[in-house]
């Protein structure tokens, strides 16, 4: 594995930097056998009602979540990992044998950078989540139903908030006696939910560990995840979010998760991954409007597949999260990320379409304004901001060391 101790750039007081996106509930005892041996078992958290740091009342709440490693008797190993826009809580491991892995499974596990054999790393299904018909995944969201009516939420769902994620998830945390988090990591949703954790609970997170995420949703960030809720918004089944007793606006949820897709990666990857061909050999663009070349043809597949499992609303709420987040819950970014005292690991891309590495650069400059050391570390490749999920283990040894310090 690269080491990529000799390209991080760190950030202390003063200093410039350089050039920086599844049952039953149960209470873990100190101790208990939950060793992680590859097969993952969901588990539910659930509370009788949540108030919303808008003031809303969401009654009953439930969140999926897993682990992986054994928490231990003073209960303080924990490691919570935080998921991205389109991810769930399956961090690591499998849920059957022949399934497919956590998105970050190179990483944790026995031996690995978030060693389970010394750590107990824990993740939760965020509400809203966006696979919200995956079998695997418990969210509560507009697609839930709500008890007073016997329908969905529908757009009468609170808005929720990062910070709303970020408390469901204390509440889970403090089910299970923890108190104190040995470090929080998550890449891009994730990474929001990471500095908020740090800002608002800063005496319960010990390292920080943020993933192609800048402290705040920035102009940019607001147009894009704009562009990625039209689609949904302009097709005539959404019905104005109505639609869970009739047909879905698949349409249009095809086509934001298509763009989603798109803005994930980066132009490498695709002038590297296809050429100009088309997706039929028969077919006869000269004649033909409807001709397909192959990228679309597969970002189609793929948007296809993955709106199976997805919910439109949901969708919409997750855009309105992301657009209102800034560090702190929503007052000055400066003072949010001022609030931050954990030390801070950072990986980003140069090459992110997402997050712009300008705002990458400048979180990590006002974390460390106060004195906190903060470690800004690229990734490279051709994947841009997806980078941070397929090649996290390109940071795997400073991980590994930024964890044990």
């Amino acid at each position: 594995m690269q080491d990529f101790t000799s390209l991080s750039t760190a950030v202390r007081p003063h200093h410039s930097l350089a050039a920086g996106v599844c049952l039953g509930a149960a209470l873990l005892l100190a101790g208990a056998a939950h060793a992680w041996d590859g097969l993952v078992e969901k588990q539910v958290f659930e509370m009788e009602e949540y108030t919303t740091r808008g003031g809303e009342t969401i009654a009953p709440l439930a969140v999926g979540w897993e682990a992986y490693g054994t928490l231990n008797e003073a209960r303080d190993n924990a490691i919570l990992i935080t998921h991205f826009f389109s991810g769930t809580s399956q961090a690591a491991g499998r849920y059957e044998e022949d399934g497919p892995a956590g998105y970050w499974d190179s990483i944790i596990g026995p031996g690995k950078p978030l060693d389970t054999n010394e750590y107990y790393i824990i993740a939760s299904d965020t509400l809203v989540n966006l696979n919200a018909h995956d079998p695997n995944v418990t969210t509560t969201g507009p697609a839930s139903i709500r008890p007073e009516t016997g329908e969905p939420w529908g757009l009468d769902f609170p808005v929720v908030t990062i910070g709303d994620f970020v408390d469901v998830q204390q509440a889970l945390l403090e089910s299970q006696g923890i108190e104190r988090l040995h470090a929080v990591m998550g890449a891009s949703m994730g990474a929001l939910q990471a500095y908020e954790w740090a800002s608002s609970y800063p005496e319960r997170v010990e390292r920080l560990i943020p993933v192609i995420g800048a402290g705040e949703a920035d102009p940019w960030l607001l147009a894009t995840l704009a562009a990625w809720a039209a689609p949904i918004r302009v097709d005539a089944n959404w019905n104005g979010g109505d639609y869970y007793g009739g047909e879905p606006p698949l349409h249009g949820l095809r086509e934001a998760l298509k763009l989603i897709t798109l803005n994930a990666n980066h132009w490498q990857w695709a002038n590297e991954t296809f050429d100009r061909s088309w997706a039929d050999d028969d077919a006869d663009p000269a004649q033909d409007i409807h001709a397909r070349f192959a990228i679309e043809q597969t970002l189609d597949d793929i948007a296809a597949a993955r709106a199976e499992i997805a919910d439109a609303n949901h969708l919409l709420y997750l855009v309105r999260a992301n657009q209102a987040f800034v560090a702190g819950d929503g007052g000055s970014l400066e003072e949010g990320l001022a609030n931050i005292d954990a030390p801070t690991l950072m990986l980003y891309s140069e090459d992110d379409l997402v997050f712009a590495p300008q705002s990458v650069r400048r979180t990590a400059e006002l974390i460390a304004a106060d004195g906190t050391l903060v470690e800004l570390i690229p990734l490279t490749g051709t994947r841009g901001y997806l980078y941070g999920v397929v090649a996290i283990d390109q940071a795997g040894d400073r991980l590994r060391a930024f964890l044990a310090e």
